[in-house]
């Protein structure tokens, strides 16, 4: 059976996973409500683990030290709880090779003008097992959903616009990765 997670964890791992975002986008990762997701932001805020900062016209939250520690002990209680640790480290030890072949692929993307069609295989490839990887991780910690639909909808998008590859601004393929790539190691609590 799968663990669903509580708000309040959601909350403070959707900051870590952004690294830095707006309320919206936190809101935004595990679907949560808006509106409740800014008085849960506020709460953290009031206990320090998160902060609210702007530069120019962006405006965010990110972890404190301290909320980095709290939200470490909230995943390391649920991978307890839920019983996940064998199949999360499992998945993180398929995850690792394809890593490899990832970073290869958004290399080559970055550093090939003509956008070989051969690198939107690979990828196609690596939606194909981020699917399977998923399935794994759902089927015990259900926070682990979308990540296929996310990656998959950005390949499809990228025919029109090669920014949804490796770009920044957007729901790349290449975020999507990297922030699976987070959940995973912060979910086992590996430190890089």
């Amino acid at each position: 059976m799968t663990h669903s997670s509580p708000t309040g964890l959601l909350v403070l791992h959707a900051v870590r996973l952004r690294g830095f975002a707006d309320t919206a986008a936190v809101a935004a990762r595990f679907g949560l409500d808006p509106a409740q997701t800014g008085e849960d932001l506020l709460d953290a805020q009031a206990y320090g683990w998160v902060t609210r900062s702007s530069f120019s016209d962006l405006s965010g939250w990110s972890l404190t030290g301290s909320g980095y520690q709290r939200n470490t002990a909230q995943l390391r209680d649920e991978l307890g709880s839920a019983a996940a640790e064998q199949t999360v480290s499992a998945v993180h030890d398929r995850f690792v090779p394809l890593n490899a072949e990832a970073t290869q692929a958004f290399t080559a993307w970055q550093l090939d003008s003509g956008r070989p069609a051969d690198i939107l295989r690979r990828l196609a490839d690596l939606a194909d097992e981020l699917r399977e990887l998923e399935q794994a991780l759902t089927a015990h910690l259900d926070r682990f959903g979308g990540y296929h639909d996310r990656f998959a909808a950005a390949l499809a998008r990228s025919g029109q616009d090669p920014a949804w590859i490796t770009g920044i601004e957007v729901d790349s393929c290449h975020r999507i990765w990297f922030e699976l790539h987070e959940d995973l190691i912060a979910t086992l609590g590996i430190v890089r």
